[in-house]
């Protein structure tokens, strides 16, 4: 059954609108629809300061939709990004702080700059370990991570990735990986492979299905125990895949670990780019270098007519970055064929290398390697040397 544009609607005038104020069509409050191969995607305007309170307006919106005869998913968003009828406009955004000139002032003090890793043992045969965050779930962070990695590896270097997120590991489907590792001497686990990565995650550990009930300190012991106790082998770069948000599991792991730099993944809406900013303070507390941002789900070009829709917003992490002085990264778009390989297990750098995803991920990869050489060559040169005389 072909659904339309129009019965979506139709649905969605049953859903009433913040403060039960007319319904969510009526307030003008979505965005342009757009549906393919029965999936709908859409977005809801509500004011930012009240996102939290909202997000029972979203489920309700996205369950009249998937209840439509035809629709086999749906994506709902909210935004604050632009103005929708009755309701109050978005906080204008503060000035743009100026950009860090890399002047010697600018630099941390000599004795200082590698503070973000002083007290944290290093891990035998990783040359660097960085993280991929989010502030919240649902960004795309897990499939981001792994074709970084993957990007990374294509650019000729050795990398591992620690699957982080304890309660959602991700890495044992996006990378087609099953059984369970084996063990050195009864000791030391060998990483699980695949694609040229060398892989570990507590999914390899216990079955999908099982719920992880552990407390924070067990939690950190399984961390602890994934990045210490594997014989990781020489690697050029491990890539964290960190658990989503910005709880204590994850500011311990940014504290506890040697991390070399973070790059951070959001989507494009004001409303995700506020949790953005949450895990960028979090590693600016610990002082672990920002290598940038990600932009996902950053626009969709639909494959019938070519047609661009910008879903989500569009551009909300440049303007983020530029704001703070943090690179921007890249824009990864809303691609059917991202998320159906990733569930597959066949990512698209590896089977799709001359595709358009593949290459965005790889330049976005080689821009992360960039960064990452720079944050060394900066705290190398801020190193005093001594000099006898």
């Amino acid at each position: 059954m072909t659904v339309t544009k129009e019965a979506v609607l139709e649905r969605l005038r049953t859903v009433n609108g913040p403060d039960f104020t007319g319904n969510i069509v009526e307030l003008g409050l979505l965005s342009d629809i757009f549906i393919a191969d029965g999936k709908v995607f859409f977005s809801i305007t509500v004011p930012a300061a009240r996102a939290q309170e909202m997000e029972p307006l979203r489920a309700a919106a996205e369950r009249v939709v998937k209840a439509i005869p035809g629709v086999t998913g749906a994506v709902v968003a909210l935004t604050a990004e632009k103005k929708g009828g009755g309701m109050e406009a978005p906080v204008p955004p503060r000035p743009a702080a100026p950009r860090p000139q890399p002047a010697p002032a600018a630099r941390p003090a000599p004795h200082a700059p590698a503070s973000h890793s002083q007290g944290k043992r290093g891990v035998p045969g990783i040359a660097s370990i960085i993280a991929v965050a989010s502030g919240k779930g649902g960004v795309g962070k897990s499939t981001t991570a792994v074709n970084i990695a993957l990007g990374l590896a294509a650019n000729g270097l050795k990398v591992g990735v620690l699957d982080a997120d304890i309660y959602g590991p991700s890495m044992p489907r996006l990378l087609n990986i099953h059984g369970r590792p084996e063990t050195v001497d009864g000791k030391v686990l060998k990483p699980m492979q695949n694609y040229g990565l060398k892989v570990m995650s507590m999914g390899f550990l216990v079955d999908e299905e099982t719920p992880m009930i552990w407390r924070g300190p067990m939690v950190m012991s399984a961390l602890t125990q994934m990045l210490r106790e594997v014989e990781w082998g020489p690697l050029d770069v491990l890539v964290v895949d960190m658990p989503p948000g910005t709880g204590d599991a994850q500011l311990t792991m940014a504290q506890q670990v040697p991390l070399a730099g973070a790059v951070i993944v959001s989507t494009p809406q004001d409303l995700a780019l506020i949790d953005a900013r949450k895990g960028l303070n979090m590693f600016k507390k610990v002082d672990v270098p920002l290598l940038g941002i990600v932009e996902n789900m950053s626009y969709f070009i639909a494959p019938d007519t070519g047609k661009r829709y910008d879903i989500f917003g569009h551009g909300g992490a440049r303007k983020e970055a530029e704001r703070l002085g943090v690179t921007f990264l890249g824009e990864v778009p809303l691609e059917m064929g991202i998320r159906e390989s990733s569930d597959a297990g066949t990512p698209v750098t590896v089977t799709k290398p001359d595709g358009v995803e593949a290459k965005i991920y790889r330049d976005i990869a080689a821009k992360v390697w960039t960064r990452l050489q720079e944050e060394k060559g900066a705290a190398e040169a801020a190193v005093p040397s001594i000099v006898f005389e």
